[in-house]
């Protein structure tokens, strides 16, 4: 399993990207298949990471933010697979917290960065100690992955997760893909989006490119004597060349990953996965960042190969969610699930003899981490169909010390996907969609309830719940 850490879909040649090319990811959807509606149920990189490891909800496993570690110790997809004896091995990013009870478990070896880890010459810990490895960290990620694989002195079936840093903040290439993307990249159609009907939760978001990229993201002071317009359209191509590069070195190592797999007689034996802990805004709306239930946020890349099983060239077009990715893992390895884990195998959907079960009617976004220092995103919820979302920012926290003691009242927005799809028009207030609403908040309710969560206090109970 490859993951790597705010690669936007459409940044993926696969799912038509126009900024940039990945070959060797679009291999991946070319022999397997491409899912083109997976999405994060927390936008944010360790609670993503904690629910495709463990097959629960941040409410469930406990890491609904940057801040909150995991316990280890409960049960993952991999130590399912290490009970049945699988070889395990973690290489790269972890962000999940570290010392005793945080570090990886369930893994015959682990080797990770220190927190979000460093593009050049990375800290590795390890149950060793803390070490420096000279070089570029998304090659040295690969190096350390294909290194333990050809370790392996046994028969025995093996799973080893290559979680890169790229392409997260602050964006830095390495020389072999510093000259890339150098041409004026395409602006998104929504770039100058002016808000005009979402909540004043959502204009609070200190996300925008004009205004909170910082020196760190752009490396070099902007040209003197830019009107406000140009130098939002000159920070967006610097921040798109550096991401892109940094996605580029991504997708060689992909390669080496698949050349490596090929060249071992593998490649047909191998369930493959290449995913993203979430979306990224690549200046839609005008933003950076992620963290909202947007849909470029929201959105997760996942293509996934297993020739011996799945058939080459398919679309999977139905929801999925990280939480789905533990269960389906164990079933295309023979392994049974652990009865904690939620969502829905999607196996049955895509593989060549196996029973599907029942597609989901949507999904349940929820988003903790209120008011953050970096990017003052409102805590929200929200549910999702084919067509329709609903979104409550409950916005807990504004009162805190240091806020000035103001609290903002809840706020509501609902999109139509089919006729809206980027997002533009917040239609909750719209009389002609007030049956769409009642049962949306109705759905998300049931939701919450199915899944074990909460409603936040200040949301009333929908009628006939």
């Amino acid at each position: 399993m490859i993951l790597t850490d705010d690669h936007a879909s459409h940044a993926i040649g696969a799912y038509g990207s126009v900024v940039n090319t990945t070959p060797w990811i679009d291999e991946i959807a070319r022999t397997g298949v491409r899912f083109d509606n997976c999405f994060a149920t927390n936008a944010l990189c360790s609670p993503s990471r904690a629910s495709i490891l463990t097959g629960t909800y941040s409410h469930v496993n406990g890491v609904s933010t940057l801040v909150t570690p995991i316990d280890a110790s409960q049960p993952t997809f991999v130590s399912q697979l290490k009970a049945a004896g699988y070889r395990t091995a973690m290489i790269g990013k972890w962000h999940m917290g570290d010392g005793p009870g945080h570090d990886p478990h369930g893994f015959d070896y682990w080797d990770v960065l220190i927190e979000q880890g460093e593009y050049v010459d990375p800290r590795f810990l390890s149950e060793d100690g803390l070490r420096t490895v000279p070089g570029y960290a998304t090659d040295v990620i690969t190096d350390l992955a294909l290194e333990w694989v050809e370790s392996l002195d046994d028969s025995a079936p093996w799973c080893v997760l290559i979680y890169h840093k790229a392409p997260h903040r602050p964006w830095i290439p390495d020389a072999a893909h510093a000259e890339l993307y150098s041409d004026p990249v395409p602006v998104p159609a929504t770039f100058d989006d002016d808000y005009a009907t979402r909540t004043s939760s959502a204009r609070r978001a200190a996300m925008r490119i004009a205004e909170h990229l910082n020196a760190e993201d752009l490396k070099v002071d902007p040209p003197a004597g830019l009107t406000y317009d140009q130098e939002a359209l000159w920070k967006y191509q610097r921040f798109m060349e550096d991401y892109l590069r940094c996605v580029a070195s991504v997708d060689d190592n992909v390669g080496r990953v698949i050349n490596f797999l090929r060249a071992r007689g593998e490649i047909d034996d191998t369930l493959l996965m290449y995913a993203s802990d979430q979306g990224f805004f690549l200046g839609d709306h005008g933003w950076f960042d992620k963290r909202f239930m947007y849909e470029e946020s929201l959105r997760m890349p996942l293509v996934l190969s297993y020739p011996r099983c799945i058939p080459a060239g398919d679309e999977h077009t139905g929801i999925v969610t990280n939480v789905d990715l533990a269960q389906t893992i164990l079933d295309a390895a023979g392994v049974d699930h652990h009865p904690r884990m939620q969502g829905r195998s999607f196996w049955g959907d895509i593989a060549t003899g196996a029973e599907p079960v029942p597609p989901a009617e949507g999904m349940y976004y929820r988003y903790w981490e209120h008011d953050d220092v970096f990017h003052k995103a409102p805590a929200h919820y929200g549910y999702r169909t084919d067509r329709y979302k609903i979104i409550y920012f409950y916005n807990d926290g504004l009162g805190l010390p240091g806020t000035g003691g103001f609290t903002y009242p809840g706020e509501w927005e609902l999109y139509d996907l089919v006729e809206d799809p980027e997002e533009l028009r917040n239609v909750y207030q719209d009389p002609l969609y007030k049956d769409v609403r009642e049962e949306m908040t109705r759905r998300m309710w049931l939701a919450q309830a199915e899944l074990g969560d909460s409603p936040h206090p200040s949301q009333p109970r929908p009628a006939g719940v």
